[in-house]
């Protein structure tokens, strides 16, 4: 398994790591932005114990940098609600522009009225359970 450690400078001017992890060959590439470190990397061991290859974005600037790069992406699981200023459903947008291919699967611990008519893919409530999580990212990725 690599580990890469992408460098990525924020509007704070604070350098912050994206990680990536990946198995060869993965079933697909999944983008993980979640502001809380502990439950984005939770996220990102269990999607590639079962052979997704993961790269954790812990905000919407380096989630940003990683969708104009180069790098293959099948899928972005998104937190809805970020600490720095914009939300998931606008990144959701700007990534479609960048990438048309690629899959939204948005998760949030928020009750957000009119949520569902915005959403570019299904909606999952916080906590999540591993296998309706599983179970969403192998639908976006067949579809």
């Amino acid at each position: 398994m690599g580990i890469a450690l992408n460098n990525v400078m924020c509007d704070t001017g604070w350098m912050v790591a994206a990680k990536s992890q990946e198995r060869s060959p993965a079933k697909g590439q999944v983008l993980v932005v979640e502001d809380d470190v502990t439950l984005g990397e939770a996220l990102c061991e269990m999607l590639r114990r079962e052979g997704y290859a993961t790269t954790l974005a812990n905000g919407f600037n380096i989630a940003l940098e990683i969708l104009e790069g180069e790098r293959p992406l099948d899928l972005m699981l998104v937190d809805i609600v970020m600490p720095d200023g914009v939300n998931g459903l606008a990144l959701a947008r700007m990534a479609r522009l960048r990438r048309r291919d690629l899959k939204v699967i948005y998760v949030t611990g928020y009750s957000i009225p009119g949520l569902e008519r915005e959403a570019l893919g299904p909606i999952l409530r916080k906590p999540v359970d591993d296998e309706v999580l599983l179970q969403e990212v192998r639908r976006a990725l067949a579809g």
